[in-house]
């Protein structure tokens, strides 16, 4: 059927805009803020095809941090001193603006610090890392202007009520916040700077035509001077030679804890589990590495394998003998890729991207978004 837009609709939604940006999570959004700060005039529209935004924006864990000091290890093995560094630095600096962009009581933002478990049996995994807290103490300091970032904290096991732990790191400059709240912040500046955000578009094809970019849709055809895509790990659909892989991150919420001692945020198992507090609740996701093949999928969805390892780590470390009741279980698609680095390029004339945050999306986000909305606005 053909789209049974009205002349007012047509020249107020569908036909009028600068620049379209498909996607509404963080990138998205924060690309969208940048080009109407830096200018004011432009028309700019987003399009998401959900009714929020479908990846991982409102589903991840709301971790505000940079890294373990496992990850950072890990990540060295493949990339140079000075590429960890600066990724770091664009972690920490892109936390420091979601921040200043959106004000920390909107966000629910607390700095509790990061925690680096290492199970029973994991000893010698252990002690070769803190091994290596002052070397990336050395190596990070300047990435994010800062002494101490790495410590050992073994004192502190018993006091959060954890089992089955033989060591801790603690990292004072994490924080968490309320994703869900982050997001409507983000939209709440995106209206009152004129952005558009039109959901349950789903968009079929991006193609670059004469001095305009369409883009076929579920609800018909729109154009526009540029596209950003910041679809993140769903971005291959689009363009299959980009390296972004998608990998789904599987979460639960208890019911409220009385008397919970957590506080803070929590990653065991080199960052692949994840846990914090929250509302008094426990949030505790990850398992991915259980096997990758599975999880790279664009699919929502749970596995009995993680589903059924996240119980168990709830039951037996997190809230041993506490047998948790869980409220919520839900899933995220996350984009990874070989480099550590975010993907932010143009792909052809007048199509951007901006995609492969990592897992990383709150720490890069703010940022990533800013980096392709000023190569638009040069371009």
């Amino acid at each position: 059927m053909e789209p049974n837009f009205s002349y007012w609709e047509r020249t107020a939604f569908i036909d009028n805009a600068d620049v379209i940006i498909i996607g509404s999570g963080i990138v998205g959004l924060s690309a969208a803020l940048h080009l109407k700060t830096r200018e004011p005039n432009l028309k700019v529209l987003v399009l998401e095809r959900g009714f929020l935004p479908s990846g991982a924006s409102t589903k991840n864990a709301g971790f505000a941090c940079f890294g373990t000091v496992s990850e950072q290890l890990s990540a060295l093995k493949h990339s140079s001193e000075d590429e960890v560094a600066r990724l770091v630095n664009h972690k920490w600096r892109g936390l420091q603006r979601l921040r200043q962009n959106l004000g920390d009581a909107n966000i629910d933002y607390h700095q509790h610090g990061g925690h680096e478990l290492f199970m029973l049996g994991e000893e010698r995994h252990a002690d070769e890392c803190i091994e290596q807290i002052d070397y990336l103490n050395k190596l990070l300091k300047n990435a994010i202007g800062e002494h101490d970032i790495y410590a050992v904290s073994n004192e502190k096991i018993a006091a959060f009520g954890l089992a089955k732990v033989s060591r801790m790191i603690y990292n004072p400059f994490e924080g968490q916040i309320h994703t869900g709240k982050m997001m409507r912040t983000l939209l709440n500046k995106v209206y009152q700077n004129d952005v558009l955000v039109l959901n349950g578009c789903e968009i079929t094809s991006v193609t670059e035509e004469d001095n305009h970019v369409r883009l076929e849709t579920s609800v018909g055809a729109f154009k526009a001077g540029k596209v950003i895509l910041a679809t993140n790990a769903f971005a291959k659909s689009f363009f299959p030679d980009l390296d972004v892989v998608p990998g789904r991150g599987q979460v639960l919420v208890t019911k409220p804890i009385s008397g919970l001692r957590l506080q803070g945020t929590y990653h065991f198992n080199e960052g692949y589990y994840y846990f914090r507090n929250i509302d008094c609740r426990v949030l505790f996701g990850g398992g991915r590495n259980l096997d990758f093949a599975a999880e790279e999928t664009a699919e929502f969805g749970h596995s009995d394998a993680v589903k059924q390892s996240l119980i168990h780590y709830l039951n037996e470390v997190i809230l041993p003998g506490q047998n948790a009741e869980i409220d919520y279980w839900w899933s995220g698609i996350m984009g990874f890729g070989e480099d550590i680095s975010p993907i932010v390029k143009q792909i052809e004339p007048g199509i951007y991207c901006a995609v492969r945050c990592n897992g990383m999306g709150v720490a890069m986000g703010s940022l990533v978004g800013e980096e392709v909305a000023d190569l638009v606005l040069r371009g």
